[in-house]
């Protein structure tokens, strides 16, 4: 069976740090995190749920509470890159997918 994905990876509009706990991402106005790790199967797919976090611009007040929406993350790896989408159920939308490079940087912008 294939080792869970671990490190970081890095692409377009997302980042990943994966580990044997989980993972969590960060994107263009967003976060998120599996509650597992992203362990794919003989053929490179994989398939966790987690929570996505939608962020806005300006500042978060002190007694603001982060909304947190359930999701799937799902994809492929293939040696250093791997696809990715996550699907929001209580949008009826899927974000993606992003393709992420182990090791690069992301190149992700913070809500204005």
């Amino acid at each position: 069976m294939p080792a869970p994905v671990v490190g970081e990876w890095g692409g377009e509009h997302l980042g990943l740090v994966a580990s044997l706990q989980g993972a969590e991402l960060e994107f263009d106005c967003a976060s998120g995190r599996t509650t597992g790790a992203i362990t794919p199967d003989a053929a490179g797919r994989f398939s966790v749920d987690g929570f996505h976090f939608p962020g806005h611009g300006g500042p978060i007040r002190q007694d603001e509470e982060r909304m947190e929406l359930a999701a799937r993350f799902e994809g492929t790896v293939q040696g250093n890159r791997m696809t990715i989408s996550i699907t929001l159920p209580a949008w009826a939308v899927t974000l993606g997918p992003y393709l992420l490079v182990r090791g690069a940087s992301p190149n992700v912008f913070k809500c204005l």
